[in-house]
């Protein structure tokens, strides 16, 4: 069910004055969603926590050498922040000229950009069970969507994969040096991420500990393989460490988040002593809190390999000792 929540002429301008109430909606497999238009006819959507202000679309510097679909820079609030326009990025040939009227500011994996968009609409609530992975598209603005829901008139709704822009418009990055966990002994990690972006960095990070891993897109398909491992362990008299020794987990996901994907492992007596791991582009302390509500034991931002190496080495090494 997808309920609207009025916020009078400027929709999302008092997001920060109601976090406070959105950290509960932690382990309800709901989400809120802020809608925004293109200029097309198509409805977009971002998650409303990577979203810290909405404004007109501002005056912009422009800058010589910038990504394509970079607009430029603007300061806000003493801090230089690149400007990207969404129709551009995504190659949206339909959409009309110009910058659009609005300008979303999104935090997320500890990066800072503004968005630019032609209207931003009002903020929704949504079941993650009606949240899901778009057909396999590889190419043209639908690469950008991550996954898709449906308003109570049947309108669609593409949610916008905000992880993947940012990686195609300044680069992924270079992972640097991480160690080796060493021969001695195997350690295991299942994870789960919608993300393609995030799944080959995790796994790049996870080769270079020497760590063994499987992986599923999204909660659902996570609660479903975990279960099923632990129901085989359990019928074969086996620790169901020597498959698993840590589970790290996506806070977004289709069908099942990340908080009641937790929720379901910490109350199942069966994964006792298995550590959880949110890794999330969801930074700020609202969303650390939403984690510890659900019990995870660590949770880490995206997407900093050297973090996320350092969360998970202590975890491995006592799973592996006790």
């Amino acid at each position: 069910m997808a309920t609207s929540l009025p916020h009078g002429q400027a929709p999302a301008a008092s997001l920060i004055d109601n976090v406070d109430a959105r950290t509960k909606l932690a382990g309800s497999n709901r989400m809120e969603i802020l809608l925004f238009s293109l200029g097309t006819n198509e409805t977009f959507g971002i998650n409303v926590f990577k979203v810290r202000e909405v404004s007109k679309t501002p005056s912009i510097t422009k800058s010589p050498h910038m990504p394509e679909g970079v607009e430029g820079l603007i300061s806000l609030r003493g801090n230089v922040i690149p400007v990207v326009s969404l129709a551009r990025v995504m190659r949206l040939a339909d959409a009309p000229p110009g910058r659009g009227g609005s300008m979303m500011v999104t935090e997320y994996s500890k990066r800072t950009l503004g968005f630019l968009v032609h209207d931003v609409d009002r903020i929704i609530r949504v079941d993650w069970e009606r949240v899901r992975a778009p057909e396999s598209v590889t190419s043209g603005a639908h690469a950008y969507i991550t996954a898709i829901t449906e308003l109570d008139n049947g309108k669609l709704v593409s949610i916008v994969d905000v992880e993947q822009i940012m990686a195609n418009t300044f680069g992924e990055g270079v992972i640097g040096q991480i160690d080796h966990m060493g021969h001695e002994t195997d350690y295991n990690i299942f994870f789960v991420d919608d993300s393609a972006v995030a799944r080959k960095k995790i796994i790049e990070v996870l080769e270079k500990m020497g760590v063994k891993h499987k992986h599923a897109q999204n909660g659902m398909e996570a609660w479903t393989r975990l279960s099923g491992m632990a129901a085989h362990a359990q019928q074969t008299g086996q620790d169901l460490r020597s498959e698993v020794n840590v589970i790290l987990v996506d806070a977004e996901m289709p069908e099942m988040d990340g908080y009641v994907l937790t929720k379901h492992i910490k109350s199942d007596k069966r994964f006792e002593g298995i550590p959880v791991v949110m890794h999330s582009s969801l930074s700020s302390e609202a969303n650390r809190s939403m984690g510890k509500s659900v019990g995870v034991d660590a949770y880490v931002a995206k997407f900093d390999p050297e973090a996320l190496s350092d969360t998970l080495r202590p975890l491995l090494l006592k799973s592996a000792r006790d």
